[in-house]
Formats: structure tokens, C-alpha cells, sequence
């Protein structure tokens, strides 16, 4: 088949692009109001987000330092410097450094708000592509996606990911149909995908492929410019690995002993059985299909899984958000798919999918928190006598520790000992704060230090959240 052939059945040279019209705004107006939702419960941040929070407030001397040189920006957190998507830190304390915007709502708003710009773009060039209705779907699919959602109101560099990748995705859609048009922004945003997040090259991979297929020899322009958006990303892992923190967080990644492709599309589907046919059969549809975005839709979720599977070969890559930039082209397949189905039957589809995610997200709506590093603060602020050490035992209990106790109780910071320091052994009373693991408080100096000094625990308080388990202890003589 001649690339001319390719091209004239799923990307014309010269179309005309389908108008701009208020309904495209649907599917991020749609993500801004269900994370709202989310948000409303106000749960403090977890560790990932207390990060961000505290590295974000520095002066960015203090940022750009800790990136340069690999060391961590507190003294609990020496060995956990900003790494791969450093970049993110920077961005998030512009943002902070706004008036009124310094608060930990307001970093998960800037991440929502990113996140509903990347869905307006990627509506907008699935519209110009294969028609408006395709292009609002497939926005209104990524608005109800479990992962999509989950990640969009958290702290972290997700979000920045989306935007960049539905900024790529217009740029090549604009090449496609109005050459040399959308090369720049194709390029800059692509530059952006990676230094959100590295992962996201595999999807700029997709794309320049995706261009290859439709325009063979005259997709140098975007072979070229690919090329050039990824050197920023690729900076900075060489940075990390100069710097010593390349494997950072390896600890983290799962092998999938050959299951990453159902793994990632189970994650994506909030691992609900009836949103995870539908999407697959759909897309499946729209791979052999989908008029006019099949060629680029295929590549986006191809091309990266194959990356990753060929990656996995040499050693563990699998983490489902770390993934998230590429699984959006699984919704761009779906709503394709939908659509190129006999005409009478591609509303029911489409109602079948959006039901089946909506399915698949409505339990992040009781979702309770993640880490209670806030609750703990507020307990000792309400209990803690002044003058009673208040102990951090691991590195997530000071992070959550020192955060709340600046943003929720200051009176409390005379009293507060984190790592490396140790528990005071000539304290009558003493607060621990720690992390507990499959049901026991993970084992630290503190307790033979104040064991040896005639201190027990008298009283226990749990603080049970879905990422991280932390229990408050008052140790007394």
C-alpha cells in the first residue's frame, strides 16, 4: 500500500478543518467540575504531593541547586533530590509564587486546570482530524477515565504531562493538514511531554511515526523536530544519572512478567470489567476503522506499549500513571471506533462507553485519604504539651510532619525532632510519629533509645490511609 493511499484515506493533505465551536469546551469543562468533586473532601497530601509542596516554596536558587547537584532540599530527605521531571518543581513554584495561590489546594487546582487544557486540545485536533463528534467523545472518554482522574487532582507533574501531550497532538494534527503549520508547537510542546515526565518521549516516538506513515518522506520537518524535542528530557536523565539519582525510584516500578499491555489497559479502566471490553473492542474498531484518526490513534497506543514491553526485556518499567500520556490515545481509538460503527448504532455505543466510565470513576468519589500527615498535626496540636519532644521516626512521617506543622500548627515547630535526630532519652513524655507496614510500626532507633531511658507507649492513635498507614505514639515514663 503507497503512503499516498494511507494518506488519503485517514489524514487528507489539504481538508477543511472542522470549526471551532463551544461544545469542544465540554470535556474539560466536564474533568474541571468531577475533580472538583474529588476535591471538595479537602484531604491533606500524600507524600509524592508533600514533595512537591515543599520543594516548590524554595527560593529557586535552592531548586535549581538541588537539581544540578542531586542532593535532597531537607536533611530527612537527603537521599530523595528532585529528579527526572525536575522540571515540574520549577514550574509549580511560579505558580505558587503567585498571590494567593501558595496553598496545597491550589497546587492540585493547578493540576486540574492542566489537565482540562490538555483535554481541550486533544478534543480539538480529534475534531479537525475525524469530525467534531469523534474529537468531543473520545474528550469526554479522557474526562471520565479512572486514571485520567485520579491523577489530574494531585500535586504532580501528570497534569503538565497531558497539556504538553494534547499541545503535540494539535501541532501534528495542523502539520498533517496545513503543512508547515503546527511544526513549532509540535516541537515545543513535545519538549514539554518529556520534561514532565520522560515517559512521555514514548508518545512523541508515536506521533513522529504517526507523521512517518501519512507523509513518508515528507515527515523529515517532524522526524527532525521529534528529534529536537527530545534532547531537554534527555538532558536531564543524563543529569540524574551523573548525579547519582537515576535509579531513585526504581524501588517502585513492577515487572509484569510479559502482562504490561493488559496490566496498562486494566489500569486505564480503573480495573472494572465492562469499561475494559468496551474500550478494547471499540478501539480495536477504530484501529481497522476509525476514519481519519486511525493511522495516529494506533501509533499513540502502539508504539509506546512496544517501547515499554521491548524495555521490560531489560528490566522493570511498569507503573500505571507513568503511563497515563500514552493510554489517552486508547480513548482517541474508542470514540473512533464508536463513530465508525452503522450510523443508527453509534450513539447507543457512544452512551455505553461514557456509562461504563463513568462506572469505572464513580468510586474515586468516596475515596477516602491517601496519607493523614494533616490529621496527625492536628492531633498533636489539640493533645501535645509544650516543651514534649514531637518525633518524625521515618522520612514520610517528617515530611508530613514538617509541612503540617508550618502550614497547620507552628506553635508546635520548638518541640518537633526530624531525621536524622534521633528521640531526646531525658524527655518524661514524648510524641513518635511513624509509618506502619502490613500492621506493625516500621522499626527504628527512637524505640531502643527511648525503651533505655524507661519510656513505653501508653497510648496508640492509628491514622489509616490508602497509600500510607502512620500512627501517633505517646511515650512516657
Amino acid at each position: 500500500m503507497s503512503t499516498v493511499a494511507v494518506e488519503d484515506r485517514s489524514a487528507p493533505a489539504a481538508p477543511a478543518p472542522v470549526r471551532w465551536t463551544a461544545v469542544e469546551l465540554l470535556p474539560p469543562l466536564l474533568l474541571v467540575a468531577f475533580g472538583v468533586v474529588l476535591l471538595l473532601p479537602g484531604h491533606g497530601l500524600w507524600f509524592d504531593e508533600l514533595f512537591t509542596a515543599e520543594v516548590a516554596r524554595l527560593p529557586l536558587s535552592e531548586i535549581l541547586g538541588a537539581i544540578g547537584s542531586g542532593r535532597g532540599t531537607t536533611s530527612y530527605l537527603e537521599n530523595v533530590p528532585p529528579a527526572y521531571n525536575s522540571p515540574y518543581y520549577v514550574v509549580a513554584h511560579a505558580w505558587m509564587a503567585l498571590p494567593g495561590l501558595g496553598g496545597d489546594t491550589a497546587l492540585r487546582m493547578f493540576s486540574l486546570l492542566a489537565t482540562a487544557g490538555g483535554l481541550a486540545l486533544v478534543t480539538r485536533a480529534v475534531a479537525r482530524l475525524a469530525g467534531r463528534a469523534t474529537g468531543v467523545l473520545a474528550g469526554v472518554l479522557l474526562a471520565c477515565s479512572p486514571l485520567l482522574l485520579e491523577q489530574s487532582v494531585e500535586a504532580r507533574s501528570y497534569g503538565l504531562a497531558v497539556l504538553a501531550t494534547g499541545g503535540a497532538v494539535l501541532g501534528l494534527v495542523r502539520w498533517l493538514q496545513e503543512p508547515p503549520r503546527g511544526l513549532l508547537l509540535l516541537g515545543l510542546a513535545g519538549a514539554g511531554m518529556g520534561l514532565a515526565h520522560w515517559y512521555a518521549l514514548t508518545v512523541l516516538a508515536a506521533f513522529v511515526t504517526a507523521a512517518v506513515l501519512l507523509r513518508g518522506r515528507r515527515a523529515l520537518p517532524v522526524v527532525v523536530g521529534g528529534f529536537l524535542g527530545t534532547l531537554p528530557a534527555l538532558a536531564f536523565v543524563a543529569l540524574a544519572a551523573l548525579n547519582g539519582t537515576g535509579g531513585r525510584n526504581a524501588e517502585h516500578l513492577n515487572d509484569t512478567d510479559g502482562r504490561l499491555v493488559g496490566l496498562a489497559i486494566e489500569a486505564w479502566a480503573g480495573g472494572r470489567t465492562p469499561m475494559l471490553w468496551a474500550v478494547v473492542v471499540l478501539a480495536v474498531v477504530g484501529a481497522a476503522r476509525g476514519a481519519g484518526v486511525r493511522v495516529l490513534a494506533t501509533c499513540w497506543v502502539v508504539v509506546p506499549l512496544l517501547l515499554l514491553v521491548a524495555a521490560e526485556l531489560v528490566r522493570p518499567v511498569f507503573l500505571p500513571r507513568y503511563l497515563l500520556a500514552a493510554l489517552l490515545g486508547l480513548a482517541v481509538l474508542a470514540a473512533a471506533g464508536a463513530m465508525a460503527l452503522p450510523r443508527p448504532t453509534r450513539v447507543p455505543a457512544a452512551a455505553v462507553l461514557i456509562g461504563c466510565c463513568l462506572l469505572a470513576a464513580a468510586p474515586l468519589a468516596e475515596r477516602g485519604p491517601r496519607e493523614r500527615a494533616d490529621d496527625a498535626v492536628a492531633l498533636l496540636a489539640e493533645r501535645h504539651r509544650s516543651g514534649e519532644p514531637v518525633v518524625a521516626a521515618d522520612q514520610r512521617s517528617a515530611l508530613g510532619l514538617d509541612h503540617y506543622v508550618r502550614v497547620l500548627a507552628p506553635q508546635l515547630r520548638p518541640d518537633v525532632v526530624l531525621p536524622p535526630d534521633d528521640a531526646p532519652a531525658d524527655a518524661d513524655r514524648v510524641w513518635l510519629v511513624r509509618r506502619v507496614i502490613d500492621g506493625e510500626p516500621v522499626p527504628t532507633d527512637d524505640d531502643a533509645i527511648l525503651a533505655d531511658a524507661g519510656l513505653e507507649v501508653v497510648q496508640e492513635f492509628a491514622l489509616e490511609g490508602s497509600k500510607t498507614q502512620l500512627v501517633v505514639q505517646l511515650w512516657t515514663r
